[in-house]
């Protein structure tokens, strides 16, 4: 993919300078139109009419322009590359020195100088005693000069692309992965460092750009590590062993370097650093945007789901490494406090227990579950009891995801019926979703899981069960009226569950 954006931009270029020659040869063509002929002068034909003091003279202006050229390319680059330095990453002024076209064009312009310089010193003295015309010489130089007037409007036009904050993104992640590769028979110890350097570089580009308000370019940061992440687990299987262990430099990391000695053995042993690493910068990022960028902290989530499932498959460490951050962006979501941030978290944690349940990995889905009551039952505790109520409805759906699956869903529904108490703030809504929950399995012809529910909730206040009722038949569209992301109805319930309220109610000893 870099490749194809880089000779992409690079193609650019090319069409641009070959545009330039075209426009400078009709102007020529306009010009000896002008003069009054049609005919151009054969370039070695003019040179044998050119004595030696026009050339000198020719020779040291063409030096003087270039030159000149330079120094403003120089001026002009090296401030627009500081500038992405210190609004991004420091990492654009290393991959700006080290990229092919930036050192090609340089190097024209100076050896370009040096070539007009040497043959004016070979012209240099008296007109009388100098030597011939290198004519070889001055139409290489001359012809160099037009290259360099002709390229630098294209190379400007590089430059600016080259700096762009998501083109500094994408050659920092394809520099991270060549080290990988390049540990396959290389040092290892030289390509971790410099991984490692490359995922913290990438961090800070989000941090950069949530701090100067850059929403897109945050996100582009955190898809290149989700991305980088991925690409590493391709090559997974070719790394050689020591690129597994935790040696000094990553035990001095300043992820790994708080870490008890146990943790750090548990690390080395699910040989897991990368992706810890990771996942880690994902959690420092989300706390950063907790409150204030909740778009990049929904971003933050997908991107950790998405990863779960497309490599947690067959690798139970890494998919209990996924479920521990969807714990800690809870964790701070709740404490900042932001319900907005949470309530999408908990949409992607559910999404997780589901693409779990899909793979067959139930227990898995029923730690999911259970991690999703407790920090519903946290927040409640912290005042936020909505969040009580948007648990029970995710954990509910994943009661509904196992229903063909009889183990799976009795410890499902066992979390979600001890998922509130008897006069707790959010109760109507975890009784909502208990009884939508009881419907579904009205409707498929499972009466005796209705029961289950109907028996959890004896006893409870009528005053309660009717508001709960009155909730579901008014709804009537299963999308909610605000914009926001998960664009579900709590409290909708399709038409043919709804008429198996009456059915429910009655279980309850309460009919309609």
């Amino acid at each position: 993919m870099r490749k194809v954006s880089d000779q992409r931009v690079r193609g650019i270029g090319l069409r641009s300078f070959a545009w330039l020659v075209v426009f400078l040869a009709v102007l020529l063509t306009v010009a000896s139109w002008l003069e009054g002929s049609m005919a151009l002068r054969h370039p070695l034909r003019w040179l044998a009419t050119l004595d030696q003091s026009a050339a000198l003279t020719l020779l040291i202006a063409a030096a003087q322009v270039v030159a000149g050229m330079l120094a403003i390319l120089i001026t002009v680059v090296a401030i627009v590359v500081q500038l992405a330095a210190t609004r991004y990453t420091h990492r654009v002024t290393t991959l700006f020195v080290r990229d092919r076209v930036n050192l090609a064009v340089m190097t024209l312009f100076v050896l370009t100088t040096a070539l007009c310089v040497s043959l004016a010193l070979v012209l240099s003295g008296e007109v009388g005693q100098a030597p011939m015309v290198p004519r070889g010489g001055f139409l290489l130089a001359m012809g160099l000069v037009t290259t360099c007037v002709l390229a630098l409007v294209p190379y400007f036009a590089y430059v600016f692309r080259f700096v762009s904050p998501l083109g500094v993104i994408r050659r920092i992640r394809y520099a991270a992965l060549r080290e990988v590769e390049n540990a396959r028979t290389g040092d290892v110890g030289t390509a971790e460092r410099a991984v490692i350097e490359s995922i913290e570089e990438l961090e800070d580009a989000a941090r950069g750009a949530m701090n100067s308000y850059d929403r897109g370019i945050a996100m582009a940061a955190i898809e290149a590590l989700a991305d980088l992440l991925v690409d590493v687990e391709r090559l997974r299987g070719a790394l050689p062993e020591a690129w597994f262990e935790v040696d000094d430099a990553i035990a001095r990391d300043p992820d790994f370097v708080a870490m008890s000695r146990t943790a750090l053995d548990e690390v080395a042993h699910e040989k897991s650093w990368f992706e810890s690493k990771i996942l880690r910068q994902y959690h420092a990022l989300f706390i950063d945007a907790v409150g204030g960028a909740r778009d990049v902290a929904s971003m933050i989530a997908i991107h950790t789901r998405q990863l779960g499932e497309r490599c947690g498959a067959g690798r139970p460490t890494f998919t209990t490494l996924c479920q521990r951050a969807f714990n800690s962006y809870l964790r701070a979501a709740i404490n900042g406090p932001d319900v907005r941030t949470a309530y999408y978290v908990l949409h992607q944690y559910r999404m997780f227990g589901e693409a779990l349940l899909e793979r067959g990995d139930e227990p898995a889905a029923i730690e999911v579950a259970g991690r999703i009551r407790f920090y519903g039952r946290v927040a409640r505790a912290g005042g936020l009891a909505f969040l009580m109520e948007v648990a029970a409805y995710d954990v509910a759906q994943l009661v509904e995801r196992a229903a063909t699956r009889p183990a799976a869903r009795d410890a499902l529904l066992e979390i979600l019926l001890g998922i509130d108490r008897p006069g707790a703030p959010g109760l109507q809504g975890v009784r909502r979703a208990q009884v939508q929950l009881a419907t579904f399995f009205l409707a498929k012809g499972e009466p005796d899981v209705a029961r289950r529910i109907a028996g959890n909730m004896a006893g409870e206040q009528r005053e309660l069960l009717a508001r709960v009722r009155e909730d579901l038949e008014r709804e009537t569209s299963p999308h909610f009226s605000e914009i926001e992301n998960r664009g579900s109805n709590f409290s909708y319930i399709p038409p043919e569950r709804r008429a198996q309220l009456d059915t429910f109610y009655a279980m309850l000893g309460t009919p309609g």
